[in-house]
């Protein structure tokens, strides 16, 4: 999903969310990527755990095709299956852009946001 140039539909904004859910399970390297790079760049989210809350785990497999990929966002309407912080914060500028964060504008946010890439 190339959301960098096409953010996803979030349907109807809302300044009611106060917080992205937050999908994952215990041990996952990547939920914790992910959890600690929000965390610095101040986005606010509630954890669900998907091994202990089972309609946490069906709203996983709804949107990764059956799969229990984590980490998986909602925002408002939207899932995001497996993101990167700059997919993140562009369906929050659609669905919650009171919570985009203000990131340095330098080279440090546009690497933040981009994807991991391995060499």
């Amino acid at each position: 999903m190339d959301s960098m140039a096409d953010p996803p539909d979030v349907g109807d904004s809302t300044d009611e969310i106060e917080a992205v859910d937050f999908y994952t399970r215990p041990g996952c390297p990547f939920s914790g990527a992910l959890s600690r790079s929000m965390k610095k760049w101040g986005i606010p989210m509630v954890r669900h755990d998907i091994w202990s809350d089972e309609e946490a785990a069906q709203q996983v497999r709804r949107a990764a095709k059956g799969n229990e990929t984590v980490p998986t966002i909602g925002i408002g309407n939207v899932m995001l299956v497996n993101p990167h912080l700059g997919e993140v914060i562009e369906a929050l500028k659609v669905g919650a852009p009171h919570l985009v964060p203000e990131g340095p504008p330098n080279s440090l946010w546009r690497r933040a946001t981009q994807p991991f890439r391995r060499g």
